[in-house]
């Protein structure tokens, strides 16, 4: 790879890279699993940056990718990852802490959101991050109107958890 799309790739990462942490925390319990998927998901996007087109945004692209690779990876737990020597590259992304003051919040957002399935919690999660309708579906590979449908159903299901 080109030191040109490495560099892009590293800028494009540092960019977009509090997407793939929280989509990392909605499928992962536990700070080392949190780190093993965010490394996973880095690992993926950079193999497959070289042939990333452009036609979407990278951060549509990035959520397809993470998604996957997170959805891959849950349900294929008992199976081992292998990895790539991450320290060899010349780049390094940190992880940002949460805010304290959020963090009761979001533990009781994130154990909700545990109760609902793959593909509602992409949903749920991509909509909390004011992505519109269009985004979602095409990330997902849905219609519009499925979508909507689903997020109605969804935002059904987390008043009964939250609200018992």
């Amino acid at each position: 790879m080109s030191e040109t799309l490495e560099q892009s790739f590293v800028k494009q990462l540092k960019e977009n890279q509090n997407i793939i942490h929280k989509i990392c925390r909605l499928y992962t319990s536990g700070e080392d699993a949190h780190k093993d998927l965010f490394q996973e998901v880095t690992i993926q996007l950079w193999k497959a940056y070289p042939k990333f087109r452009g036609d979407s945004k990278f951060s549509t692209w990035a959520y397809r990718v993470a998604l996957n690779t997170a959805i891959t990876l849950y349900r294929k737990s008992t199976r081992s990852i292998s990895t790539v020597d991450y320290e060899s590259h010349s780049f390094f992304i940190s992880q940002e802490d949460y805010n304290t003051e959020e963090e009761e919040q979001i533990k009781l957002m994130y154990q909700a959101v545990q109760q609902l399935n793959d593909i509602e919690k992409a949903l749920i999660f991509m909509y909390l991050e004011d992505k519109d309708y269009t985004e979602i579906a095409e990330t997902l590979g849905i219609s519009e109107v499925n979508a909507r449908v689903k997020m109605n159903r969804i935002k059904g299901k987390l008043k009964k958890i939250l609200n018992p």
